[in-house]
């Protein structure tokens, strides 16, 4: 069982910056790619960013791509999603997954979830 829990989520003006955190149990940890998706109200859970087991594949979104980025640390069992220039729209609840399957961009293939962050930009 792997059970996933974020942290590091809040509020924020426009332009500011967070770091989500996702604290991962189990060993298994460091063999899996990892994933952070995002849902706002009344949408589809999209991808963000995803991020291989070893740290040195990162894919993001087009909507993020330049303002944020993936990390991990296997040493800690720990993926990070650090977010700059955060803009209204990147609004939602982050989630992030363990992906054991090879499509990086569908929820499908992710087999464990946190329970979410929450994440306001206000304008």
């Amino acid at each position: 069982q792997v059970q996933l829990v974020e942290s590091g989520g809040g509020l924020v003006q426009a332009g500011g910056s967070l770091r989500l955190s996702c604290a991962a149990s189990g060993r298994t940890f460091s063999g899996y790619a990892m994933g952070w998706f995002r849902q706002a109200p009344g949408k589809e859970r999209e991808f963000v960013a995803s991020i291989n087991w070893s740290g040195g594949i990162t894919y993001y979104a087009d909507s993020v791509k330049g303002r944020f980025t993936i990390s991990r640390d296997n040493a800690k069992n720990a993926v990070y999603l650090q977010m700059n220039s955060l803009k209204s729209e990147d609004t939602a609840v982050y989630y992030c997954a363990r992906r054991h399957g090879r499509n990086y961009y569908y929820t499908d293939d992710y087999d464990y979830w946190g329970q979410g962050t929450q994440v306001t930009v206000s304008s």
